[in-house]
């Protein structure tokens, strides 16, 4: 059965125009003014409302071991949540630590996703060190389709690669023609600094920014923008979250460094003074890089709009209250996260586009179509064309309400945007032609999603 999408305003990264979309064998096969549709086509009516191609989270967790627990979400209920707030395919960080092997580690993130997830999926394969067997094993995981790797300038002895191992990596995604992505800071100095704070006794969650201040996120993003400039590989600096950091990436880029720029949700509209509440209303908003000064959201938003700022994405990364707990009396043991896969496409729209200076068509890019460039899903993903997938958001910019813990759908018992007032919502969201959600509900297949398999982009 075919579906029909009458009345609606199109808005893609680079267009806007009323028109009807008509689907079949999950593709868009037409677009235009009137279209009939044979009988038994399901037919939704979108006047008065935006289309806006599927958003791409292109940063999330689902299934992490991490700080001696584990993220909360299942690829059910993130996929689920992603789906409500709009979101139809999320890139998941594979994230075997030090002690792992690297292909035992992505064919387990692998199975956990498959026919679990409600949305479509892909991964990017963390290299967390680089031995005798990785470059073999990461060949093969690149072979299988996936074509982004991220490394984590933090988590010394844990997630973190040293220069060395960095280098080996960039060479490695340089002749297969894949991106690195990167967590930008300085393990050795956040560790010291953790260290001293400590032996001070400086132990609560507000301790956990001047652990990791903006002088170390800025360190870590010039030294990969280095790596990147000698290796002549192509970068994409994950999270970034102030000021100093963002003049190091633009510093690269204006000499002619490939560097992309993703920053995060959180980042834009929560600061420090969330994590200096006192007690485990702090703990629920470490994470990191950590949330900073709020002077720092105008240089986001500032360079979000202008295009220096790439995608936004989420960091998803669900722990609740009784994990938060887990550092009490020490903040190096706080699980670092928060979750957001359900949030970010209402947030942005609401506080960028609706309430803020961002431009509809940049919103749309951000969002989704800058990620399915970047990560070689486009044009199948993130835009509306013939031949183009059919994941579609059917925005109502009408819509008021306000976010809850009580109404989420994220498998977690608080919400870090709690009574943020949204402006808008989706109405409908369709994966592959399908309708997965309507009016904040989810009514569609649970196991629906798909790998997404891809090709190197950067050779």
């Amino acid at each position: 059965m075919g579906l029909l999408i009458k009345n609606g305003e199109i808005v893609t990264a680079d267009s806007r125009y009323k028109a009807d979309i008509y689907v079949e064998d999950e593709t868009i096969t037409r677009i235009g003014s009137g279209l009939e549709a044979p009988p038994g086509t399901e037919v939704i009516d979108a006047t008065g409302k935006f289309v806006f191609p599927g958003f791409i989270d292109p940063h999330v967790h689902i299934y992490l071991p991490f700080m001696a627990t584990f993220a909360k979400d299942t690829h059910e209920t993130g996929s689920i949540a992603a789906l409500i707030g709009g979101t139809t395919t999320y890139i998941e960080m594979c994230c075997p630590n030090r002690n792992d092997d690297a292909l035992e580690g992505y064919q387990l993130w692998k199975g956990k996703a498959e026919g679990n997830s409600a949305c479509d999926y892909t991964f990017h394969m963390s290299v967390t060190k680089f031995d005798d067997k990785t470059e073999g094993e990461l060949r093969e995981i690149v072979q299988d389709g996936i074509t982004s790797f991220k490394i984590f300038l933090s988590y010394k002895n844990f997630f973190g690669v040293d220069d060395g191992e960095m280098y080996q990596t960039m060479k490695l995604a340089k002749e297969l023609g894949v991106i690195v992505t990167a967590h930008c800071e300085n393990a050795e100095l956040v560790g010291r600094l953790q260290q001293s704070l400590l032996a001070e006794g400086k132990t609560g969650p507000e301790w956990h920014e001047p652990s990791r201040p903006e002088a170390v996120e800025a360190e870590g993003t010039g030294r990969f923008a280095t790596f990147l400039e000698t290796t002549g590989a192509t970068g994409y600096v994950v999270h970034l979250s102030c000021k100093p950091a963002l003049e190091a990436a633009l510093s690269a880029k204006a000499r002619g460094v490939p560097i992309y720029i993703e920053s995060v949700i959180p980042h834009f509209l929560l600061d420090k003074t969330y994590a200096e509440r006192g007690g485990v209303e702090a703990m629920k908003y470490i994470m990191s890089p950590p949330l900073r000064d709020k002077r720092n959201q105008k240089a986001l938003w500032d360079a979000l709009a202008q295009g220096f700022i790439d995608t936004v994405g989420t960091d998803h990364c669900p722990f609740d209250t009784a994990q938060k707990r887990l550092g009490e009396g020490d903040f190096t043991k706080i699980p670092n996260g928060i979750p957001a896969i359900e949030d970010r496409v209402n947030l942005l729209y609401t506080y960028g586009v609706s309430r803020g200076h961002l431009d509809l068509h940049r919103f749309v890019d951000a969002a989704s179509t800058k990620a399915a460039k970047l990560f070689g899903l486009f044009p199948r993903k993130g835009t509306i064309a013939v031949g183009s997938d059919a994941d579609l958001v059917v925005y109502d910019p009408s819509y008021r309400g306000v976010i809850s813990a009580k109404t989420q759908h994220v498998n977690n018992d608080y919400n870090g945007f709690e009574g943020f007032e949204i402006d808008g919502r989706p109405s409908v969201v369709t994966v592959r032609g399908k309708v997965q959600v309507r009016d904040g509900k989810f009514v569609g297949e649970k196991g629906r999603g798909k790998l997404l398999k891809r090709e190197p982009i950067y050779v």
